[in-house]
């Protein structure tokens, strides 16, 4: 009887316990009725405060070449507050711009109500078949109104891409696009989509950021010149095997002229000029803060004479191919010579890293506090797949000649040679240093014992060093602990961090080593011999 009566008593309490919540939910809205942002705050501007929230982290991520995504998950849980809010929200047209990422969404949600629209497909999976008479339609319809405002997509597609950009460009007696803020196209397909009218029939009066990466067709650059004006980032990253015409150095210098307030250019060879323009007119770019130019050496240096840069960038990026070494010590050394000399910030300590690979040198420098923004100056140059001996280090020699040596105090090397003494001396104040695939040899890191540095440390301040896959041409080991009892004498402490794999190195030579340095530390990667 008794655990029955625990039963009932425990379904009396439920009961009370359920009718409690519903009182408190009554009580709750009673309350939510009188806050003053429902009664206060007019709906307009309730909805104007819906849009700042949802957008105000779209609008940088929509504006990044690296995302193609609107409103995160969950962005539109503002919803379900109350009812009130739901129905602002629901007359509040600029919440609704975004029909998804995909085709299947843009079918899906392509009747939405009219508001600003932006235009989003990502991804690999674009069937042609699903950009359909009805979605040609409503995008029409779009252009007519003049009610877009960003258009970015990428496909691996080009016949969804070029369905889609057709179906953007203004039709006789409709809009003129001159409300689109954003273009980000990146066409990952094998064969070229034809951009000539959108280009040519669009007005594209508010546009601050183009990027076009991959296969695209450009009948005529003019366009370029006259439809931008207020360009705030230029990004033409497209193939130079299309029949595309590359523009003149006129016509680029145009649409540099254009658009003074540029803030970030980025050039690939078959948007960089290739004509013999024998004029010296020049382009002042003033708001500049990032450069990036990919191409032949020839054309690179050919603009960059052209273009009159701030004093201070945050990022220049150059990748250069086909030069010789007279090149790049008569035309890129000097230039990055005057750059580095007027641009006071590299008076800060620096960081070089160094790498070559299969013909590829490439340098960069940056500070050395890697928390903070710029500038970083990154040289990359295409010697061809086989040089000539001697030509890879000569070649870096010369690409690292420009930077500042004092300030340097961190410089990674990632190269199949000696690191010449006169670059060691130049850069006196280097703390840490790095060196990968480096063979040791009798006089490791050491001046000529014939020279005139001969029993000097190369590094004096030198307080980290780290090897990796570093070998021993003859087999001794000794050459590296030659060296470090040379470089910690008069009782200069360094840290050592060595991964190599194999060869092994015996006990003793490891304690040897631990006894010459302040730490130690060793990496050995397996490989399926040592299992």
């Amino acid at each position: 009887m008794g655990h029955e009566a625990n039963v009932d008593s425990i379904q009396a309490l439920e009961k009370q316990i359920g009718e409690g919540k519903g009182d408190i939910i009554k009580l709750k809205c009673t309350r939510n009725s009188l806050l003053n942002i429902s009664t206060l705050v007019p709906p307009e501007v309730l909805g104007h405060i819906f849009v700042w929230v949802l957008f105000r982290e779209v609008d940088c991520l929509l504006d990044s070449p690296e995302h193609f995504s609107g409103p995160r998950k969950g962005s539109y849980n503002f919803l379900l507050v109350c009812h009130h809010w739901f129905e602002v929200a629901s007359l509040t047209p600029e919440l609704w711009t975004f029909w998804g990422n995909t085709l299947k969404d843009w079918k899906k949600h392509h009747r939405s109500r009219v508001g600003p629209l932006d235009l989003v497909l990502c991804g690999p999976g674009h069937d042609p078949d699903d950009f359909d008479e009805p979605l040609r339609d409503a995008l029409r319809s779009r252009v007519a109104q003049d009610t877009i405002r960003r258009v970015h997509l990428m496909s691996y597609n080009e016949g969804a891409l070029t369905s889609i950009i057709s179906s953007l460009s203004p039709k006789d007696g409709g809009g003129q696009n001159e409300n689109i803020e954003s273009i980000i196209w990146q066409n990952e397909g094998l064969g070229p989509v034809d951009t000539s009218n959108f280009f040519s029939r669009s007005r594209l009066s508010r546009l601050r950021l183009l990027d076009l990466c991959g296969s695209f067709y450009i009948s005529s650059w003019d366009c370029l010149v006259s439809r931008t004006t207020i360009l705030t980032a230029l990004s033409l990253e497209i193939s130079e095997s299309l029949p595309s015409p590359t523009p003149t150095t006129s016509q680029l210098l145009s649409i540099l002229t254009s658009n003074p307030n540029l803030r970030e250019l980025r050039l690939s060879d078959a948007a960089l000029p290739n004509d013999a323009d024998q004029s010296t007119s020049k382009v002042s770019l003033r708001n500049l803060k990032m450069l990036s130019l990919t191409g032949e050496f020839y054309r690179i240096f050919e603009l960059l004479h052209r273009l009159i840069l701030p004093q201070a960038l945050d990022e220049i990026h150059l990748s250069g191919s086909n030069p010789t070494v007279e090149d790049i010590s008569q035309t890129l050394a000097p230039y990055m010579r005057d750059y580095f000399r007027h641009d006071t910030r590299f008076q800060n300590p620096l960081e070089v890293s160094s790498s070559s690979s299969f013909g590829f040198i490439s340098v960069c420098v940056r500070y050395a506090q890697v928390t903070e923004w710029g500038p970083q100056v990154s040289l990359t140059v295409d010697l061809g797949h086989v040089p000539p001996p001697g030509v890879v280090e000569q070649s870096l020699i010369n690409l690292i000649a420009p930077v500042p040596r004092e300030p340097v105090v961190s410089f990674t090397a990632d190269l199949d040679m000696k690191l010449p003494e006169e670059l060691l001396l130049a850069m006196s104040n280097i703390k840490s240093l790095s060196i990968h695939g480096v063979g040791l040899s009798k006089g490791f890191l050491q001046p000529d014992p014939e020279g005139p540095h001969a029993g000097t440390k190369l590094l004096p301040s030198l307080q980290s060093l780290s090897l990796e896959n570093i070998t021993s041409n003859d087999g001794d080991w000794g050459h590296l602990t030659t060296y470090l009892a040379h470089q910690t004498s008069n009782g200069q402490i360094i840290s050592l961090e060595m991964s190599d794999n194999p060869p092994y190195i015996h006990p003793s030579v490891m304690d040897e080593i631990k006894d010459l340095v302040g730490k130690f530390i060793y990496h050995r990667i397996s490989t399926e011999e040592d299992e």
